[in-house]
């Protein structure tokens, strides 16, 4: 994937990183058992192969060689009428006299392999004329040969799991090529869009401001007001719907410094801000400051945006007439505690992991609720390495909580894009 030099990958990366790094390694344990069977199965063959070699020695040793002349590597022992005779250099612990019993009894041939003294040996005993012959071959080099292939095998795997790991990594960059290049077009087009839309939105938006301010002075038809009114409503909403596509945009790509931010003073700004419209809302605000610190370490306009969309969410899920409350105060772990609560329509946990998807909707609340705004706050708090969380009950309003590290002096560090985590409890509305 491209990215800035420097920048921390991103979850998005992250995943394409792992995915590809799992296709790799699936890859090379294919690649490596294919080579492994086909070691299995050229030790086999060669194994069959010696033995059916070793067994037509002891065959032929057994019913025509004499007893003074066996094959090379062989040795026979001849028993006729209670008198052995045995070849010359038979090895120490041979004749196996059990085997040369059964058979004298009227038993069938037998073929067995024995170890004497560390070595192997393959052993035929069977009838011969009125007597019984009982062969006797050293297999040490055939166990040699075997060696001998196990090393080289054993080689080869090594040397075939190396480029099998080399191939397979640069087969999965290959197969994951398309992909990344379709993540960095999709993540070029909404930045680029969102920055294209950005002037006309705001000029529309201040020209449907001028609008409404005229009907109003001009004491137009209350129709009109309305309508006017409803209009700038949604350029407003459409430019923070900009504004939220373009701060995600920035959060994936672009690390920044973590600074000292007030998380009081973006309270009582966010409070401030909704009070001038409190008598439309017909909803108080209030900011309740607990025992410090108050201050956190992390991007002061992506903070701002975590605050403005938690009290946007409570005044969208408040009647009029209804309570905002945010508390501001210690938390625990040496971190800074945001609390958001209202006694609006309260929520569903039914809900609670479906309205984290973007552009989902709740059924509470007024109207109906797209975007990516609580998406982008959770986006924004798993990325300062803090966590957000809610509770509530329908009907008995909801409190959201964000706690976010506290700023220690002295200490600068750089916004990074971390795994995001599940904490124990974390839903929104």
């Amino acid at each position: 994937m491209i990215r800035r030099p420097g920048a921390a990958p991103d979850a998005e990366h992250r995943e394409l990183l792992r995915t590809r790094r799992v296709l790799g390694l699936r890859l090379s344990l294919v690649l490596t058992l294919v080579l492994l069977i086909i070691g299995v199965v050229v030790y086999a063959v060669m194994t069959a192969s010696q033995n059916a070699d070793i067994d037509r020695d002891l065959g032929y040793a057994a019913t025509r060689s004499g007893v003074g002349s066996p094959p090379g590597c062989a040795w026979l022992v001849l028993d006729d009428s209670g008198a052995t005779r045995r070849s010359p250099g038979l090895p120490a612990g041979f004749p196996l006299t059990a085997p040369i019993r059964a058979v004298a009894a009227g038993g069938p041939a037998t073929l067995r392999d024995v170890v004497v003294h560390h070595h192997r040996y393959r052993v035929l005993t069977r009838r011969r004329g009125d007597g019984t012959v009982q062969a006797v071959y050293d297999e040490r080099f055939e166990q040699r040969d075997r060696d001998t292939l196990l090393l080289a095998l054993g080689a080869t795997e090594l040397l075939g799991l190396a480029g099998a790991v080399a191939a397979a990594g640069l087969l999965a960059q290959h197969a994951m090529r398309p992909l990344t290049l379709a993540l960095v077009r999709r993540r070029r087009f909404v930045a680029d869009a969102s920055h294209e839309l950005r002037t006309p939105v705001t000029r529309l938006h201040t020209r449907a401001q001028l609008l409404a301010r005229r009907a109003q002075d001009d004491v137009a038809g209350e129709r009109m007001i309305t309508e006017v009114t409803r209009l700038v409503a949604g350029t407003r909403q459409l430019g923070e719907v900009i504004d939220d596509l373009l701060l995600s945009t920035r959060m994936r790509v672009e690390p920044a410094e973590f600074a000292a931010v007030d998380l009081a003073v973006l309270a009582d700004q966010a409070c401030a801000e909704e009070n001038a419209a409190a008598a439309r809302t017909g909803l108080t605000f209030t900011v309740v400051r607990e025992r410090g610190p108050y201050v956190v370490a992390g991007v002061e306009t992506a903070i701002r945006r975590v605050v403005t969309a938690l009290v946007d969410n409570a005044v969208g899920h408040t009647p009029p007439g209804g309570r905002v409350t945010l508390t501001v105060g210690a938390g625990p772990g040496g971190t800074v505690r945001l609390t958001v609560a209202d006694d609006g329509v309260g929520l569903d946990p039914r809900e609670a992991d479906r309205l984290f998807e973007r552009h989902a909707h709740g059924t509470a609340g007024r109207g109906p609720r797209f975007g990516i705004g609580l998406s982008l706050v959770r986006e924004i708090v798993d990325s300062h390495h803090g966590t957000v969380g809610a509770d509530g009950l329908p009907g008995r309003g909801a409190r959201f909580t964000v706690t976010l590290p506290a700023w220690r002096t002295g200490t600068a560090r750089r916004g990074r894009r971390v795994p995001r985590r599940a904490p124990a409890r974390r839903t929104l509305r």
